[in-house]
């Protein structure tokens, strides 16, 4: 009874940090690290995961709480948000890296590569990107012009172009280089 759980758009310029946690309690064939994952295929393990008898939690923290947090405690955040939502017995939570964003909780541990090598873990990650994504693209409707659905918030000549014209939104995260220097 493993948790997985993996944190997805730490490093973009706009949009959620977004954390997800699951306990797989059957086997789902097909799970690895999201990003050696096509859309299609992560949408259908997405798919797959919520209609398994999984336990799934999913961990928001907005552009503002990253600024105001910064990126370590947003990530910490992130993931214990995910985690309180996973409301049933575990042995262990696995989090992907090298670092253990939850060492102040027990039965915790990091695992590099665990995205990929650990079921539960590629489920989170999974889970994660596809929620984060599926955020993003409602937020290109609310944003048009600045390419969300695209890039989904990272750092991109379209994004780049995108901020030139229009300014910066509520939903980048202006603590981060790139934003920061659009301000001054």
């Amino acid at each position: 009874m493993i948790v997985g759980i993996d944190e997805v758009g730490r490093g973009c310029w706009a949009g959620p940090l977004v954390a997800g946690a699951v306990l797989l309690q059957t086997e789902i064939p097909g799970l690895k690290d999201s990003k050696k994952l096509s859309k299609l295929q992560r949408e259908r393990l997405a798919a797959a995961v919520y209609d398994s008898d999984a336990v799934v939690g999913i961990g928001w923290v907005t552009p503002a709480e990253v600024d105001q947090m910064g990126l370590t405690i947003a990530v910490r955040t992130a993931m214990e948000r995910a985690l309180v939502q996973i409301t049933v017995e575990y042995e262990e939570v696995i989090i992907d890296g090298n670092l253990n964003f939850l060492a102040h909780l027990p039965k915790t541990r990091e695992l590099i590569k665990a995205d990929d090598l650990v079921p539960a873990v590629s489920a989170a990650s999974i889970v994660a990107k596809v929620a984060r994504d599926n955020y993003m693209a409602e937020l290109a409707k609310l944003y048009p012009g600045y390419g969300f659905e695209k890039h989904v918030g990272y750092g991109t000549a379209l994004h780049l172009a995108g901020l030139q014209q229009l300014g910066i939104s509520d939903m980048h995260r202006k603590s981060f280089k790139p934003i920061r220097a659009l301000l001054q």
